[in-house]
């Protein structure tokens, strides 16, 4: 019986010949990633001083931090939070990001998502590395141990594999694609397990779209998500890569626990009703819905493909009165490329409001809504109190729909802008 591309990465970060899933094992991270957020890494770096008496970690090129929440600072705590960030960083000559963009997409970019690589964050979304064949684990508080010492406990988890099949039609795209398997596999159905994609229809998505894809896998209840990569995101991956690692991939007679089949031919345009990320819909079924905002970014969407189609759908057209529509490429490099190719000023012309990348559109600290306000958005989550007000809704879909409806006031079908 072969392995999967999770057994492999896992084994040699622990130094053993093979795993398998269940083995309780120590591993040590390649990469140890983290954004500064109050009560997260605030309270790593005073534990490790006080509780663990580290001073400096060991290798400070296998860690990096983020500041990309509260960007720019609103209040004088929160920049006295990122002073202390940046003056951990430069004690312990760790890689610091700031203003570069969402943390999880700049990590790609500056190549910690390394073909091989088993990466810690405490944040879940981090699983979009996953993209590149990398092991990327949100572990919350329990990264921790990460910072304090070179090896993390952990079960080698099973895999549920999804194998898709056909390609998307026009307007469709792979969020829909996320959204329709939380449908059908249900939210649980990959709990404390790892998600890997492939099949054919793999091929048909975007890098940017698998990325959408795998950053949003703990709503099925994965750990993680990942992809065998293929010659396109290895020719993306492997040059910026912060180490010498050679590519694993799954071995064909790998043992699953379940595997899947999804045909993405027949999908249409998905949205997820409030107040879960498991309330799952065709789009179709709330055309007409009046919203008055629109969010277009987040670690799971804000990339290139995401801005060029809005702005083919705005161009020519403005956003309709009173809407409220934000566009906040996910990091720098994207907003640039974005502005390079004419997307940002088309969608400004239209009526469109874009800002610097941050993750403060999407956690609600910037551009709130208030009571009995909707919004289609691109963000990871429409739980209560989200963007805003506990009585406004959030109603998830892709990029297309969120400038459609931009256009009408009312939740659109993005097909017949296109």
């Amino acid at each position: 019986m072969g392995y999967t591309i999770t057994e492999k990465i896992l084994a040699r970060a622990a130094g053993l010949p093979s795993v398998r899933a269940g083995d309780e094992i120590m591993a040590k991270p390649d990469f140890v990633l983290a954004y500064d957020f109050p009560g997260y890494t605030d309270v790593y770096f005073r534990q490790m001083k006080e509780e663990f008496g580290i001073d400096k970690v060991a290798e400070p090129e296998r860690y990096a931090i983020f500041i990309d929440h509260m960007v720019p600072a609103a209040t004088p705590k929160e920049e006295e939070l990122h002073i202390g960030t940046r003056k951990w960083c430069a004690e312990n000559g760790v890689p610091l990001y700031e203003r570069k963009g969402i943390g999880h997409q700049v990590a790609a970019e500056v190549g910690y998502a390394t073909p091989g690589a088993f990466v810690v964050h405490f944040d879940g979304h981090i699983s979009q590395l996953g993209t590149f064949g990398t092991l990327a684990i949100g572990m919350r508080r329990n990264v921790l141990e990460a910072f304090v010492r070179e090896k993390v406990s952990i079960r080698v988890p099973q895999t549920v594999r999804v194998n898709l099949h056909g390609e998307l039609q026009p307007g469709v795209m792979a969020r829909d694609v996320f959204h329709h398997m939380v449908r059908v596999l249900g939210p649980a159905s990959c709990r404390f397990q790892v998600l890997e994609l492939g099949g054919p229809g793999i091929d048909t998505l975007t890098t940017e779209g698998i990325q959408s894809i795998t950053c949003l896998a703990m709503f099925t209840g994965a750990i993680t998500a990942i992809v065998n990569p293929d010659e396109k995101r290895l020719a993306y991956a492997l040059p910026r890569a912060r180490k010498q690692l050679d590519p694993v991939f799954s071995d064909a007679d790998a043992e699953y626990a379940a595997v899947h089949d999804i045909d993405l031919s027949g999908l249409e345009p998905i949205v997820v009703i409030p107040p879960t990320p498991a309330n799952t819909r065709n789009l179709s079924d709330y055309v007409g819905l009046e919203v008055q905002a629109g969010y277009l970014g987040s670690c799971a969407s804000g990339r290139l493909e995401d801005i060029e189609i809005a702005a083919r759908i705005l161009a020519g057209r403005q956003v309709a009165t009173g809407f409220m529509l934000h566009v906040i490429p996910t990091s720098q490099e994207i907003m640039a490329e974005a502005a390079r190719r004419g997307y940002v000023s088309t969608i400004v012309e239209a009526g469109g409001f874009v800002s610097s990348p941050s993750c403060d559109y999407c956690f609600g600290r910037i551009a709130t809504m208030t009571d009995n306000q909707r919004a289609v958005s691109t963000g990871t989550l429409n739980v209560k109190g989200r963007m805003g007000s506990p009585d406004s809704e959030i109603y998830l879909c892709n990029a297309a729909a969120v400038a459609a409806s931009a256009i009408e006031g009312r939740i659109a079908d993005p097909r017949k802008y296109l």
